[in-house]
């Protein structure tokens, strides 16, 4: 086969290692063919060059594909996940868009990845069909004859791979011109009587069969390699270098090129590491030491590590990090340096030794992983640091150690993240496949809820059978084909003494909640009767502790729950009965888990008032209050105090109570809110929602206006749960009163207090490429009935240009007023009721009369007569002229009674800096001329902003959850 653009000692070298190649592989199909028994694995052996100047690798890949079923296979399939890169509509740039990251359809050419084949052929050199399956990232390969079961086929592949830039996901070329390379050549898709099938969409979870593999790469002089094969010779030419690197039943080689020398290994008398994780506050010397004790606590965990060199780099812990308060900037980093250092590289080298060893599917069964490596962390830190709090050296500070948080065991956050994903009720099961998780439980809560879940089944059947079980599944399962999660679920059944079955069946296989709770204790001078609910039904078993002044005098576990059932213990110096007292099982609510056996009064939550926000003290009724500071224009700087219950965890029932004080009226104002939402299940109605809010504040000098709002609300959501599609109905009653300055008694021209009754039915579907959403709103009262249809769409096209188009009609059923309060607005609605953001309500000339909220006609320029008292119809769209500079314009029809429909429009530049946050409109031209060339036209420019962190806090969540 030609080489192409090589120097021509390049072209002399592979051709050497191309006949020497050739040589071996006759040699070793002799072998084969002599001792049949040997034959079973695929056989890998690729030449690949890189080219830096291109970013691209050629591949000459000859691969010996075993039939191991007991099937005839016609077609074969294999990954080629690089091509996940190569254009707009993969299965990876779709799942961008799910999680609101537009990097990949937005991309340059130049910075896509894709993947060039140009020969496939047998070993009779007859070319083969291919054809890529689904989206782009598996190709299957078409046999000329059917491969009958326990033979091979040699397969040859001649493709070219472009790197993609390592800003989409980490891997291919870095921005300091060096390579990360994972997934990145053709490997067989793994076929058990089905085909695994499975797209790269940014996961890491690649399921390849075990190959024997042979690599022969060549790459550019001035860069040093670390990988997780076996490399067995190294050489220099001029203008590169040439390594062999072997992999003995492996899965997908992993390299990383770095211009700097950074990686070290470490040989211990367990294992040896390749890794560049270090820290630079933590000696060296002391580095190697932890590693040490971390590659001895991994042998004995888990035995040997069936490879020669465990790779363990900071690119793979950064795909996979400790989530939560590690990852604060280093100058805030809460833990001594030797915690941090090992803790880091525990949870990278734990993944990689038990994801290059036990060969589980990783989309569908990753909980078995998970399980096992979540234990051992937590394991680890329970031998070697006891005492480390959640938020390290900050739990002594003055200020924070009152909090609960700062007085939470570091191991405690498994339960407070996997709790976090329970309350909002978006948790998932275990077995939930990997691509249908949400970002959340995918990278935190899902893990943690398997680690815990080990180290519950510890503490129930005791710690040595669970140690023994892993141990034991580690030895006979590392390195074999079709490992499942029954395989991993009969070791656990091997060394139990007790039923395990519920573990698997309620806490593995469903999102079931755990909740107990103590009802009553009657005590005698030698026993203690007590009765357990299981308030939830799930069918787990539960442990109960005496303790005598916060010490443990007595354990016991009790199962077979199904609703209420009494027990009766010994009585020995228990002062207080304490449901799951060490933490071990991640209990949905752990409020009402304790009973004082010192009577009734006793037992009653003492009120504790607290600065900030923290999380749930079982003991306590938490009371948390913090300054706040709001703004109009009328009040000026509002400051107060919020009172509110809300803890990291959702609760059921909140409230939020925030007086202000006005300076510039010199008086009260604010909000009060109560809330109880009721959760049903996760598809279909999910959600309902009671609340109670009432607010005060001053619309103009002197004046207030309050409100009082009962309201419920229900909420739907599709069976997907990435799906962004919402629904909801809401039905709500707003009285409004107001009190008037005595100058403006005249000025006002409606009742001052009035009632609205408002049913409003929404549908959105918040996708960063197509986004859609369409309202109903009916409003009712004893001056007017009106209905109103909105419409919003936006799409980003194949070409990256966007277009936004609104559409907006309103009718009146009913309208007996006389004035044009209650009217539709063209572009400044009057909010009578007082639902949007303004910061100066009354205000018709000045700055803050330029501030404009996207609704009713939404137009932008202030046009004459901008009010209808019968209907309205509006189109409201914009296109991007050039990254966030957009054209926009805006055209409809009003129409007040006794009056002629009339034609409005305007048109201008938009700068859509944050969509729907920040936002500056110019206009040009309108029903009022060319508004450009006006001498006002400072006053006619209109922004759009959003002050409520809140609500820019949802701009970052909004991925997560």
């Amino acid at each position: 086969m030609p080489f192409t653009r090589a120097e021509p000692l390049v072209q002399i070298f592979n051709l050497i290692v191309l006949i020497n190649h050739r040589v071996l592989l006759s040699i070793s199909l002799l072998v084969i063919m002599m001792c049949p028994k040997l034959w079973g694995q695929h056989k890998n052996e690729i030449v690949a060059t890189l080219d830096g100047p291109t970013n691209q690798i050629r591949i000459r890949q000859h691969f010996t594909y075993v039939n191991q079923s007991d099937k005839g296979l016609s077609t074969l399939y294999f990954n080629d996940w690089n091509h996940a890169y190569s254009n707009k509509n993969t299965a990876l740039a779709k799942r961008f868009a799910e999680e609101f990251n537009r990097s990949l359809h937005l991309a340059k050419d130049r910075e896509r990845g894709k993947t060039t084949i140009k020969t496939i052929v047998d070993d009779n050199y007859a070319g083969l069909d291919w054809k890529r399956e689904g989206n782009s990232d598996i190709i299957s390969v078409t046999l000329n004859e059917v491969l009958k079961p326990h033979e091979s086929i040699q397969l040859f592949f001649t493709y070219t791979i472009k790197l993609p830039s390592a800003k989409f996901t980490g891997y291919g070329r870095t921005d300091n011109l060096g390579y990360n390379l994972q997934d990145w050549y053709l490997t067989p898709a793994v076929f058990d009587g089905d085909w695994k099938l499975y797209n790269n969409i940014n996961l890491d979870d690649l399921y390849t069969d075990i190959t024997e593999t042979r690599i022969n790469f060549t790459f550019p002089e001035r860069l040093f390699l670390a990988s997780n094969y076996r490399m067995s010779s190294i050489s220099n030419f001029p203008g590169g270098q040439h390594v062999q690197l072997i992999g003995d039943k492996r899965k997908n080689c992993e390299i990383i090129l770095t211009i700097d020398k950074r990686f070290t290994k470490h040989v211990t008398d367990y294992l040896t590491i390749t890794t560049d994780i270090e820290s630079n506050k933590y000696e060296e010397i002391s580095q190697g030491i932890s590693i040490i004790k971390i590659a001895q606590f991994l042998h004995e965990n888990l035995g040997g590590y069936p490879h020669d060199n465990l790779l363990v780099s900071e690119f793979d812990y950064n795909r996979s990090p400790l989530y939560g308060i590690s990852q604060l900037p280093s100058f805030i980093r809460p833990y001594e340096e030797q915690f941090q250092f090992e803790m880091k590289f525990l949870k990278t080298a734990i993944r990689n030794y038990l994801k290059e060893s036990l060969y589980l599917d990783p989309r569908k069964e990753r909980w078995v992983n998970d399980a096992i490596g979540y234990y051992l962390m937590i394991k680890y830190v329970e031998e070697h640091y006891p005492d480390q709090k959640l938020i390290g050296k900050l739990s002594k500070i003055w200020g924070l150690k009152n909090f609960h948080l700062a007085k939470m065991d570091f191991n405690e956050q498994y339960s407070l993240f996997s709790m976090l994903s329970a309350r909002k009720n978006i948790d998932q099961a275990l077995t939930t496949s990997n691509d249908s998780l949400i970002k959340f439980n995918q990278k935190i809560a899902n893990g943690y809820k398997a680690g815990l879940g080990m180290s519950y089944l510890s503490a129930y059947l005791g710690e040595k059978k669970i140690d023994s079980t892993v141990l034991d599944f580690f030895k006979n399962y590392k390195q074999k084909q079709f490992v499942s999660a029954a395989d991993f679920r009969k070791t656990i059944e091997k060394y139990a003494d007790k039923e395990v079955d519920w573990f698997f069946e309620e806490y593995v296989s469903t999102d079931k909640k755990i909740d107990f709770k103590i009802k009553k204790v009657e005590k005698t001078e030698d026993s203690i009767t007590f009765v357990l609910k299981n308030k939830r039904g799930t069918k787990v078993p539960i442990s109960v502790f005496g303790l005598e002044n916060d010490s443990v005098v007595s354990q016991y576990w009790f199962s077979d729950i199904d609703t209420t059932e009494s027990f009766t213990i010994p009585r020995k110096s228990e002062d207080r009965l304490v449901l799951n007292y060490d933490q071990k099982i991640p209990e949905f609510n752990q409020r009402d888990n304790w009973k004082t056996l010192n009577g009734w009064l006793s037992s009653n939550k003492k009120l504790k008032f607290q600065f900030f926000k923290d999380t749930e003290d079982p003991y306590y009724n938490q009371v948390f209050y913090v300054p706040i500071a709001n703004f109009n224009l009328y009040d000026g700087i509002t400051p107060g105090l919020r009172l509110y219950n809300k803890t990291f965890l959702e609760r059921q029932f909140q409230y939020d109570i925030s007086p202000t004080y006005s300076f510039l009226e010199r008086t009260f104002v604010g909000k009060v809110g109560f809330r109880y939402r009721k959760y049903h299940k996760k598809t279909g109605l999910y959600v309902t929602n009671y609340s109670f809010s009432a607010s005060s504040s001053h619309f103009q000098e002197n004046s207030r206006f309050s409100t009082l709002t009962p309201s419920v609300s229900f909420g739907w959501r599709p069976e997907d749960l990435l799906s962004n599609r919402r629904q909801y109905l809401l039905l709500r009653y707003r009285s409004v009163f107001r009190s008037i300055d005595d100058n403006l008694v005249g000025e006002l021209d409606t009742d001052p207090d009035y009632s609205v009754m408002n049913v409003r039915y929404t549908d959105v579907d918040n996708n960063i490429l197509n986004y859609s959403s369409w309202s109903v709103d009916a409003q009712h009262s004893s001056e007017f009935t009106k209905l109103a249809f909105e419409l919003e769409y936006r799409k980003l096209f194949q070409s990256n240009r966007q277009l936004n188009v609104r559409f907006y009609a309103g009718k009146f059923l009913r309208n007996k007023t006389e004035s044009n309060f209650f009217s539709f607005a063209l572009d400044r609605p009057t909010d009578y009721m007082y639902d949007l953001a303004y910061l100066g309500r009354s205000e018709d000339s000045g700055l803050y009369s330029q501030q404009v909220i996207i609704a009713e006609g939404g137009f932008k320029s202030k046009l004459e007569n901008p009010f209808a008292n019968d209907w309205i119809a509006t189109t409201n769209a914009s296109t991007n002229i050039w990254r966030w500079i957009e054209a926009y314009g805006d055209l409809g029809f009003i129409k007040n009674k006794g009056d002629n429909a009339r034609f409005v429009y305007d048109s201008g530049i938009r700068l859509n800096l944050v969509t729907d946050y920040f936002e500056l409109y110019f206009p040009v031209y309108s029903n009022r001329g060319w508004e450009i060339a006006q001498n006002d036209y400072g006053q006619r420019i209109r922004f759009v902003v959003t002050i409520s962190p809140r609500t820019l806090i949802g701009l970052f969540t909004r991925k997560w959850f």
